[in-house]
């Protein structure tokens, strides 16, 4: 069992250059005894040097994209807390204590940065930005039967066991809504706590596209509601293929039950075609919800053989 606790500060910096420096000096003064690393994915205004010159601990990930650096920085970084923060300057340092500790007191395995609660639809002058915010907590709150407020803050506390049991996917910013599905399904304790969001200060930029990211996002709700939630995902196809079958097979047995007579073979082919297709979705969603269970249960058991390995399995 370890005598300290150690906390890292993770800081995923892409040309952060007008922020960086008051970011990484707020976090030492507010949590002295954490680690800083700043990682820099490809930065051209010497975002690192200055991260570097402010005390942070700088490292590199060449792979363009914020997914790739916190694979890195989950691969790499050994500690009890981890305290994810962006290098915009646009999360108020004075949760992060509260955030930590709670990480550190075992009462939660994710503790989320809650913005929209708070400030941020005051602050944040992209209205595409909140519609989007509200579309992605919508959906998920919805398809996972959750109730989480912010679904896509970067603003977060994690536990070792969070992260060294979290299977990075997403190359890009799609990776905080990764991040949020995985502790749904996997039942990981979550907690949200309001933040103060402020905009970008004048001069820094926003690296997110609208359009392309929030795209991104969506198709990344989609895909992990197809492996996570396959029965319903499966089964809504299913449904769906299943009454087009209606549609189009029902008037022609309703014509044959007037006439004897079958006039519309071709109508007839192509509703039992639908209709196989219909069948074949919902087995494979029978099929593949027994292997998401099968997966649940290994997943708990590598999470026991965790705490073994890690040294605190209490006798």
């Amino acid at each position: 069992m370890k005598n300290t606790k150690k906390i890292a500060v993770l800081i995923p910096c892409y040309n952060e250059s007008k922020t960086v420096e008051k970011v990484v000096k707020d976090y030492k003064k507010v949590l002295p005894e954490a680690d800083i690393y700043v990682y820099d994915n490809n930065s051209t205004d010497g975002t690192d040097k200055i991260a570097k010159k402010a005390g942070a601990i700088v490292r590199y990930e060449y792979k363009q994209g914020k997914g790739n650096v916190i694979r890195s920085m989950f691969k790499e970084i050994d500690a009890d807390c981890y305290l994810m923060i962006d290098g915009d300057d646009t999360y108020p340092k004075e949760n992060a204590r509260e955030m930590c500790d709670l990480i550190l007191e075992k009462k939660a395995d994710m503790v989320i940065g809650d913005r929209l609660s708070s400030t941020y639809f005051q602050e944040n002058k992209r209205p595409f930005h909140n519609f989007g915010n509200k579309l992605v907590r919508g959906l998920i709150n919805t398809l996972f039967k959750s109730n989480v407020k912010d679904i896509m803050t970067g603003y977060r506390a994690f536990s070792y066991e969070f992260v060294k049991t979290f299977p990075v996917l997403s190359k890009g910013f799609e990776i905080e809504t990764e991040m949020t599905i995985h502790a749904l399904d996997k039942n990981f304790l979550l907690k949200e706590i309001p933040v103060e969001y402020r905009d970008r200060p004048a001069g820094s930029e926003s690296k997110l596209n609208t359009v392309r990211d929030g795209m991104r996002v969506l198709k990344t709700i989609a895909r992990l509601f197809k492996e996570y939630k396959p029965m319903i995902f499966f089964g809504l196809i299913s449904l769906l293929f299943f009454i087009i079958s209606l549609i189009f097979g029902v008037p022609v047995f309703v014509e044959y039950f007037q006439t004897g007579r079958v006039p519309r073979f071709p109508t007839l082919i192509f509703s039992g075609f639908i209709l196989m297709i219909s069948m074949l979705s919902l087995i494979c969603g029978i099929l593949l919800e027994v292997v998401v269970k099968k997966h649940r249960q290994l997943f708990e058991l590598f999470l026991i053989r965790s705490y073994k390995n890690d040294g605190k399995d209490t006798k």
